[in-house]
């Protein structure tokens, strides 16, 4: 994107604030995990043998075989205003989309828009940005736009159904981390609270700048990169709405395996963990409910007498928009990967391992 690119989007100033038509921003807009839980348990199982991923696992994206060479990954994602500029809100919506093609080690190449805006009371300059913010971030990406559908509402609603390609037999899954495989995390964490903080002028332009970057940053290199060195991954998944500590719980429980996560190895946005107070989401606080039953804290970092503690609690059930990758990756390509990844400008952290199925299904030590 270039310094153009951005102004255009931020030279329109509406009277209402872009995040004013939204009760909670980005991927926090989620139905909660539990919810979305009971709702998909009752429905029948797909019998198409040509189906390789679907819901069940709880993926980010489905994988269907056409034939002996391709099969197609499918998704959609679209959700509620993260920033005001709404340039910004549409990259960051448009890489938000494709990121769950990545992390199934796909190619995305078209893009259906998926947009809800108010009939009144809106700029339609604004709508006009948010299109092309999410127009410049598939261009960069190299996917076609074919069309979309839009619907009147009273809440701003963006996003893309995006299609990639990936070959049957070499497609990323969070079912796929082996035990023995070493963690990798290519993004901080931290979006949910920073926005936010954003959406009530408490954030500093530090922690605002660094997350709004990240978020509207594709994941294409990181999944590229890793895609070069043969054999590396595992499982994968990107962390989204359900938080560090849901996706990680879902790789698990997919994989049949704990991961054993290093606190002091998880990268944080700076300044996020004073943001906590008074910029949790409701998102975070339904990751909690549901996800802490299989998670097991046991930092020395997280106790009573640290005040930083339950700060530090939070971020990890804080809702991500746009998040990085969580890749196991065979112990003996670690270097090979991370090598892979830092020439591509992708500088990942090793968070942790892979272990043998325990009592939790996310271990934090």
């Amino acid at each position: 994107m270039t310094s153009g690119d951005a102004s255009a989007g931020r030279a329109i100033a509406p009277e209402k604030r872009l995040t004013d038509y939204s009760s909670c921003g980005g991927c926090a807009s989620k139905l909660a995990a539990g919810e979305l839980s009971r709702v998909l348990g009752g429905l029948p199982l797909p019998i198409d043998s040509r189906v390789l991923v679907d819901y069940r696992t709880h993926d980010d994206a489905g994988v269907y075989k056409i034939d002996e060479q391709t099969a197609i990954v499918q998704t959609v994602d679209f959700f509620t205003p993260i920033v005001d500029d709404p340039f910004r809100y549409g990259q960051i919506a448009a890489a938000n989309a494709l990121s769950d093609v990545y992390a199934m080690g796909g190619k995305p190449i078209t893009a259906l828009a998926v947009a809800a805006f108010p009939s009144k009371d809106i700029d339609p300059r604004v709508i006009e940005s948010v299109f092309a913010g999410g127009l410049s971030m598939l261009r960069e990406a190299g996917v076609a736009l074919l069309g979309g559908h839009t619907v009147r509402d009273t809440e701003i609603k963006f996003g893309y159904a995006v299609t990639g390609t990936v070959h049957p037999d070499r497609y990323w899954s969070n079912a796929g981390a082996r035990v023995g495989d070493v963690l990798l995390l290519t993004k901080p964490i931290g979006t949910g609270i920073v926005t936010t903080a954003i959406k009530f002028g408490r954030a500093p332009q530090a922690s605002a700048d660094a997350a709004i970057v990240s978020m509207s940053t594709l994941n294409r290199a990181a999944a590229e990169a890793l895609g070069t060195v043969e054999g590396a991954v595992g499982g994968c998944t990107d962390v989204t709405g359900f938080s560090l500590m849901g996706h990680a719980s879902e790789m698990a429980a997919a994989s049949r395996v704990t991961l054993r996560l290093r606190l002091e190895a998880i990268p944080f946005f700076p300044g996020v963990v004073d943001l906590v107070p008074g910029n949790t989401t409701g998102g975070g606080a339904t990751n909690r409910q549901h996800f802490s039953k299989g998670v097991e804290l046991t930092a020395s970092a997280l106790t009573a007498a640290d005040p930083s503690a339950e700060n530090l609690i939070s971020l990890l059930y804080d809702p991500q928009t746009s998040g990085g990758l969580l890749v196991s990756i065979d112990p003996g390509l670690v270097d090979p990967a991370r090598r892979a990844l830092a020439a591509r400008g992708v500088q990942a952290a090793v968070v942790g391992v892979v272990e043998a199925r325990g009592p939790a299904l996310v271990t934090v030590g």
